[in-house]
């Protein structure tokens, strides 16, 4: 899914911000492979633009700050829902959990468990202390749960481009994989 949403801003000819990532936006295939859906309120920049402004259509929980403050989209609004998405996905919250009140958020919960609590917000179903290979596991998660924290950075200039999300996550999986193969 980072690789499609990473196309779709630097590669394709014109390009489209999807201003609604969410996790019901993202459909699996038979083979488990995620694709983009929705783009009832993407937009199309110009090719010299790298933001502009449009009337907050989003999602609350997964859409950015300056977006739902100002209306200003950007490849790094789609970078910030993606942050909240991979938040969601390993620690099994959304954004609207009612577990969240006050200043407490799924970025601050997150946040507040690295480095060393990051065990207490991985979904139980993904990681057990009985593991194999649980402390490469762990930091695999933490690895995650860290380039989540970089997306959702405040500021969308703070924030990583699409591309180095991918980059990323590439050298995450390549790590899990080895892991695995340890494991068999």
């Amino acid at each position: 899914m980072c690789s499609a949403v990473q196309y779709l801003y630097e590669e394709y000819s014109t390009p489209v911000i999807h201003c609604d990532l969410k996790p019901s936006n993202v459909l699996l295939d038979e083979d488990m492979v995620a694709h983009v859906s929705d783009f009832g309120v993407s937009k199309m920049l110009e090719k010299e633009e790298s933001f502009a402004w449009t009337k907050t259509l989003a999602t609350v929980g997964y859409i950015a700050p300056e977006y739902g403050s100002e209306g200003l989209i950007s490849a790094k609004c789609d970078v910030y829902s993606y942050g909240i998405m991979l938040m969601e996905v390993f620690s099994r919250r959304k954004p609207n959990d009612e577990m969240f009140a006050g200043n407490l958020n799924l970025k601050s919960w997150i946040n507040d468990s690295l480095p060393n609590s990051i065990l207490r917000v991985i979904d139980a179903k993904l990681l057990k202390r009985e593991d194999e290979n649980f402390t490469e596991k762990l930091e695999g998660f933490s690895s995650i749960m860290e380039l989540a924290l970089k997306c959702v950075r405040e500021s969308p200039t703070d924030r990583l481009s699409m591309k180095v999300v991918l980059e990323t996550l590439k050298k995450i999986k390549l790590k899990f994989m080895q892991v695995r193969q340890a494991d068999e």
